[in-house]
């Protein structure tokens, strides 16, 4: 980089002007990279199973790169020993993570959540008496969308001293119901009412899973059971729920 330095200053024939452009030039490409980066990251972590989605990770490699081209200036265009500041940084990191331990310690949950996978994007989940869908982690805090479409944060410290709940999906409708008879034609019977439940559920939104009847118990008119199925859509769910009840209610009498 000091031979890079040295060119860009002969080139331009004035010392100052060549630091400056040489400065210029680092952080651009530090931009580059860490734009590419950034990129990149995000493609792995939404298509990859093997990795959470949460942008704390991004973060956390944009910041490597900028930490990485930053130093890179001030070493070759300022004559800053690094290594030197790095060691007195060191000296005062306990002072300075005094005055920063909530930030350190939602910095630290926050990976911890990701990597763990306690909690991920998309995840319905019921914490400090907040319930929602997760939208994001990042280096602080989590972020989810509760039923009133409010956002609510919630430090990752929070997440990793409270007691946490994974709720089901919000599309995911359970369906209470007991069929009248003897049970002669229970199968047909049970057929017909999940066609009629995949239609009037299609009539709302999509259906990411398609009714199932479970029977559970024997009543005194007949049998009990649930009618599970699931919207693609969260906000189809209570709407579904209506429309499947009218449509096999008539079904459900002897």
């Amino acid at each position: 980089m000091e031979d890079f330095e040295h060119g860009i200053i002969s080139a331009v024939g004035n010392a100052w002007l060549g630091t400056l452009i040489t400065a210029v030039v680092i952080i651009v490409v530090t931009a580059v990279i860490g734009h590419l980066l950034t990129k990149f990251l995000r493609r792995v972590l939404n298509y990859s199973d093997e990795l959470p989605s949460s942008s704390i990770f991004i973060n956390i490699g944009r910041a490597i790169v900028w930490v990485v081209g930053g130093s890179v200036v001030l070493s070759t265009c300022f004559g800053v020993d690094v290594s030197a500041a790095i060691t007195a940084l060191g000296i005062g990191g306990i002072a300075i993570s005094l005055g920063f331990q909530d930030t350190i310690s939602n910095l630290i949950g926050g990976v911890q959540v990701s990597l763990l996978r306690i909690v991920s994007p998309g995840d319905n989940i019921s914490v400090g008496g907040a319930a929602g869908v997760v939208k994001d982690v990042n280096w602080r805090h989590t972020t989810i969308t509760n039923s009133k479409g409010e956002t609510v944060v919630i430090p990752n410290s929070i997440i990793n001293k409270t007691s946490l709940v994974h709720l089901p999906p919000t599309g995911k409708v359970t369906l209470s119901l007991v069929v009248e008879g003897g049970g002669e034609d229970l199968d047909e019977r049970a057929g017909r009412i999940e066609q009629a439940a995949l239609a009037a559920a299609r009539r709302v939104g999509a259906v990411e899973a398609a009714p199932r009847l479970w029977f559970t118990e024997v009543v005194d008119v007949g049998f009990a059971g649930s009618l599970i199925f699931t919207m693609a859509s969260g906000e189809d769910a209570t709407p579904a729920k209506d429309a499947v009840l009218r449509a096999i209610a008539p079904l459900t009498r002897q």
